[in-house]
């Protein structure tokens, strides 16, 4: 559904298993747990938990799973991730995370690494994508039809890729300001989705934080305050679409040993101010129309920054840095 009074909600999970764990000698059991499941003291906070809350509201979520950890640990361990996810019925599409060719048994790039997406020439940037496609597939999710970058590392290289492996869409997007490994050309102030290179591509949203400084809207990275004004602001201003980012760990602290309650608290208060607005509904990419979105030619603007607004996130945030970031072992 598009257009009208109601603006789409794209509500992203980036779903992966850490290379970083499997670095310092991790188990993919204990990978799994920690990445995917969220598992802390016995108590699961991630894919499982999150779509359990946002069911009870009613939201569908995109959960962009990442299937290049198969090259190490076999392909039933991405099909452990996609089932459940299936299952429960919400969306499946296409993430990657490149660093995990560093250990991968079978490599279609032969002995080429790196750490994103657009560290690889275009061809090798084709190789990976349908390679991870298929990998996907094969763990029983359907054809995708999205994708986005680990690190939102592509380049245009990356999006002409995209195409090439069959693809209609792209989140790979997120303004410079907030993501440096971001290489695809479009201007900052890119709000609306626009076609490029054949394909669609959706920025990921964000607020404007002090002027020239975007910053993503991230679950983790915005107030309450701030993603409730974000997306009003987007409603107002009739937006076909707002992209919100979240991870499957994220409602861990960074050292995964325990739940950050603030960032777990502020999953149920952005689902539940979505589920009370007639103005707003969470969709998946499928249920999107590409002509309807490109034939919108409204102009955009990001939420104006509120200095009262940002000045409490930073104090939320401090708070929330000493009451559960404590004793970080880095990951």
């Amino acid at each position: 559904m598009t257009g009208g009074d109601v603006t789409n909600i794209l509500l992203t999970v980036d779903t992966e298993l850490s290379a970083a764990l499997h670095q310092r000698g991790y188990s993919p059991v204990a990978n799994f747990n920690s990445s995917i499941l969220g598992r802390c003291d016995g108590v699961d906070f991630g894919i499982v938990h999150q779509m359990k809350r946002l069911d009870e509201y009613g939201h569908k979520a995109v959960f962009f799973i990442d299937p290049m950890p198969a090259l190490v640990y076999g392909e039933q361990i991405i099909a452990d991730i996609v089932g459940p996810v299936i299952e429960q019925g919400h969306e499946v599409q296409l993430h990657m995370h490149t660093e995990w060719l560093e250990w991968a048994k079978d490599s279609p790039v032969g002995d080429r690494q790196g750490r994103n997406l657009s560290d690889f020439d275009y061809d090798d940037q084709v190789k990976l994508l349908k390679l991870a496609k298929g990998i996907l597939i094969n763990a029983g999710a359907s054809r995708p039809t999205a994708f986005r970058a680990g690190n939102f590392g592509a380049n245009d290289d990356s999006v002409r890729a995209a195409r090439s492996a069959g693809l209609t869409w792209d989140s790979s997007f997120t303004p410079c300001s907030a993501a440096a490994d971001c290489k695809v050309e479009l201007p900052d102030d890119q709000i609306a989705p626009v076609l490029k290179h054949g394909i669609v591509e959706l920025p990921v949203s964000g607020i404007l934080d002090r002027p020239g400084e975007i910053r993503p809207a991230q679950i983790c990275a915005l107030s309450m305050d701030e993603m409730a004004a974000a997306m009003d602001h987007a409603s107002a201003e009739r937006h076909p679409l707002f992209v919100i980012v979240t991870h499957s760990f994220e409602l861990l602290s960074r050292d995964r040993l325990r739940v950050n309650r603030s960032v777990a608290k502020r999953f149920d208060q952005i689902a539940a101010f979505i589920a009370a607005r007639s103005d707003l509904q969470t969709v998946g990419f499928n249920a999107l129309s590409a002509d309807e979105i490109l034939n919108d030619e409204r102009s955009l603007t990001r939420l104006p920054p509120k200095i009262w607004r940002r000045s409490t996130r930073i104090a939320e945030q401090l708070w929330a840095t000493w009451r559960y970031e404590h004793s970080l072992t880095p990951i």
